[in-house]
């Protein structure tokens, strides 16, 4: 892959690509508050509208708050549904601002996120604390989110919409995704994409391998 091209313009999903997620986190937190299902209402491949309406931008977290409180056993708080939401994020490797800060040097830098106002509040405050949001942030030409934008992943109209915001050729450009549907949508939407495997595998090592040119700072250890 290193004589290819490099692509105009590069988007990167944040979580399980940049930043460390554990799916099944919330999963098991909300077992514990007597919910026996919780997979079944919340799911990376399939939401109820609950969860969608918050990545949209179309619920406030005080109502999904008390959405979740409802499937769960009675006389539980708050602050435990929200601990147990929020669980789901683990933290960001330092290595990846290096990468990112290398990467937007060799081409235009996007981020693109299927997220909501209460994580985003939370990850870029950990961040903010841990590795410094700034360096992060002034990487990228673009940060979106979906519940900014108003529009979510793996719709193939979000990615052309992004691409139309920055007047970006979607054939020109490389979308990184750690969810099959997602890379799915951006296929439909005319972008090169690449399926990353979080658990195993350096997005690093790949990127490498396309052409990219990283510091040995940009990869996680062994």
């Amino acid at each position: 892959m290193a004589n290819v091209a490099l692509p105009d313009a590069l988007i990167l999903d944040f979580g399980g690509v940049l930043y460390d997620i554990d799916y099944d986190a919330p999963v098991r937190a909300f077992k514990q508050l007597g919910v026996e299902d919780f997979a079944g209402i919340y799911h990376q491949a399939f939401q109820s509208p609950a969860f969608d309406q918050l990545e949209c931008g179309r619920i406030a977290p005080a109502d999904f708050y008390t959405f979740l409180e409802s499937h769960c056993a009675s006389g539980t708080t708050r602050q435990q549904v929200i601990d147990a939401w929020n669980c789901i994020l683990v933290g960001m490797h330092a290595s990846r601002i290096e990468m990112v800060r290398a990467l937007g040097k060799q081409t235009r830098l996007f981020l693109f996120s299927n997220t909501n106002v209460i994580h985003a509040g939370v990850f870029e405050a950990w961040m903010e604390e841990h590795i410094g949001l700034s360096p992060f942030r002034n990487a990228f030409e673009g940060i979106h989110y979906s519940h900014e934008l108003g529009f979510r992943k793996p719709d193939p109209a979000s990615f052309l919409a992004l691409c139309r915001q920055h007047e970006v050729n979607p054939a020109k450009a490389l979308f990184i995704d750690d969810s099959q549907q997602h890379v799915d949508g951006a296929e439909q939407a005319g972008l090169e994409t690449h399926w990353h495997a979080p658990v195993t595998d350096d997005v690093a090592v790949w990127l490498s391998q396309r052409g990219f040119k990283l510091p040995e700072s940009a990869f996680l250890p062994d």
